[in-house]
């Protein structure tokens, strides 16, 4: 049986029209949510004690986000991997793999249990075929993991990490792959979750304790947990139709975070939608894992 979460059980935690909300990240040390407005050119520092927001303003799309063991950030932008200080601002840029394919920029990242960052990135127009899934080691060298992407998504891992799931929000559908977290190898690519025409489509995810898969639907105005076998055990429903991403946070890590688009909607669209870009929360029976941090040599 599906456990249905109704819409009116969910908190909008910070009212705020971004128009491209994505990348929470939540960080253990500061008791905060980091997230981007990839739109909006904004980094963000969501305190959920006190609800207060910050903002700062950047001069490049911030695309995804890891904390830096060492310091500050490790971004993905539209010109490639940074780092990324937030006191004074600066994007210190690391390698730019996609500098000659003017038309991508990256989309969905995060680190591995090993501290590796990996990012994919996403056909901003048209439907070419042509982007692809990194990964940024711990020595800063970038490698190309996986090619034929149209818009790289849902990267997660399994607790024992011993499955990676990547989704293509155009195809769409979302692959699981054999993983080795001792030399990051992907290889045995099946299908994980695919999704009817009329269903949605996958966006950022989140990983709990027993393994259960958290999906963003854009469309569909949903979160849903997939367990490990790709069966829906959980539908969260929410008052906006393009939820981007989920993650864990709280000191229990069992307090759900999902960020909101806006991005070009219509008048009408926004009038119908006034959370739309918000930032939304609530409390589940399942305790999310850690968000590893980038640990650089």
């Amino acid at each position: 049986m599906v456990n249905l979460i109704r819409k009116s059980e969910v908190e909008c935690v910070l009212n705020y029209r971004s128009l491209l909300g994505e990348s929470p990240v939540w960080s253990r040390k500061d008791k905060c949510l980091f997230w981007v407005d990839i739109e909006g050119y904004s980094f963000n520092r969501f305190n959920p004690i006190t609800r207060e927001n910050k903002a700062t303003k950047t001069n490049q799309r911030i695309s995804c986000l890891a904390i830096d063991s060492n310091d500050g950030f490790i971004v993905a932008t539209e010109n490639g991997f940074h780092k990324y200080n937030p006191q004074s601002n600066k994007l210190s840029l690391i390698t730019d793999p996609e500098n000659n394919i003017p038309n991508n920029r990256f989309n969905d990242g995060k680190c591995d249990r090993a501290g590796r960052f990996w990012a994919g990135t996403m056909v901003q127009k048209g439907l070419q075929k042509n982007a692809s899934l990194y990964c940024l080691d711990n020595d800063y060298n970038c490698t190309k993991k996986y090619g034929g992407l149209i818009l790289s998504n849902g990267i997660a891992w399994s607790p024992d990490d011993k499955v990676m799931y990547l989704a293509d929000t155009r195809i769409p559908i979302v692959w699981a792959f054999d993983y080795d977290i001792h030399t990051a190898n992907i290889s045995n690519r099946r299908v994980f979750i695919e999704f009817d025409e009329n269903e949605g489509v996958p966006d950022g995810a989140a990983i709990d304790t027993l393994g259960g898969y958290w999906i963003a639907i854009p469309r569909a105005s949903q979160v849903r947990r997939y367990t490990d076998k790709g069966k829906i055990d959980t539908i969260i429903e929410l008052p906006i139709t393009k939820p981007t991403m989920c993650a864990f946070g709280g000191d229990g890590l069992t307090t759900i975070y999902i960020t909101s688009n806006s991005y070009q909607f219509t008048k009408r669209q926004l009038e119908e939608q006034p959370l739309a870009g918000s930032i939304f929360a609530l409390n589940v029976n399942y305790q999310g894992m850690p968000e590893p941090e980038f640990r650089g040599n």
